[in-house]
Parts: structure tokens; C-alpha cells; sequence
């Protein structure tokens, strides 16, 4: 087995990052707000329901840093690298959640008369 270092001066590094990245992302998606083919995932939140694990599965950045830790691997097998590497994989993915969530709308008109 050779053991891939992590060279972040490399031209290699980046683009599987940024790959890793995207994939954490999409599956942390799937797995904590769409309903899955056949609708799946919806009925496995719904049989978790209130419990640790179902909220684990309703929150996206509880279920991003599992999904990271399947992608650390790919980019270095080396320990202290792959820890830095999974937490910014979660990061990564939460920011990108951040950035395409829809905005959230704060009514601030005045209470109507009663």
C-alpha cells in the first residue's frame, strides 16, 4: 500500500478536496432533508423519530462530520492529516449548506390593532 502525504502545493490535493467536498455535502443533503427514492430516507427519520439517532439524522452538521469521516481516507491514510482533513470536509460541506440553504424571512411589521 503506499501512503499517499498530504502536499497542499500540489495540484493533486485540491481538486480531490474540493471533489470530497461536494460529495460530503450532497450525501449529508440526502440523508438529513430529502425523502430518498421511494421516499426511504423519509420513512427512516420518521421510524427514528425523536430518538438520538433520529436527530442525529435530522441535523446537517451532525450527519456531515460521519459522512466527512468516509472521505478523509481518500485523501490521506496518514493520522494527524486525515483528522484535520475530516473536520474540514464537515466545515466545507457546512459552509456550502450555509450558502444554499434558502434565507430565512424576519417579519418585522408592527402587530395589528386588535
Amino acid at each position: 500500500m503506499i501512503a499517499m502525504t498530504l502536499d497542499m502545493s500540489g495540484g493533486e490535493f485540491w481538486p480531490r478536496f474540493a471533489a470530497a467536498t461536494f460529495a460530503t455535502w450532497r450525501i449529508a443533503h440526502l440523508l438529513a432533508y430529502e425523502d430518498g427514492p421511494w421516499d426511504l430516507l423519509f420513512r427512516l427519520r420518521a421510524w427514528l423519530g425523536p430518538t438520538l439517532w433520529g436527530k442525529l439524522i435530522d441535523c446537517f452538521n451532525c450527519i456531515s462530520i460521519w459522512v466527512a469521516a468516509l472521505f478523509a481516507p481518500v485523501l490521506t491514510v496518514r493520522f494527524p492529516e486525515a483528522a484535520l482533513i475530516w473536520v474540514a470536509l464537515s466545515g466545507a460541506a457546512c459552509l456550502l449548506e450555509r450558502g444554499t440553504a434558502p434565507s430565512i424571512q424576519i417579519d418585522r411589521s408592527p402587530p395589528s390593532p386588535e
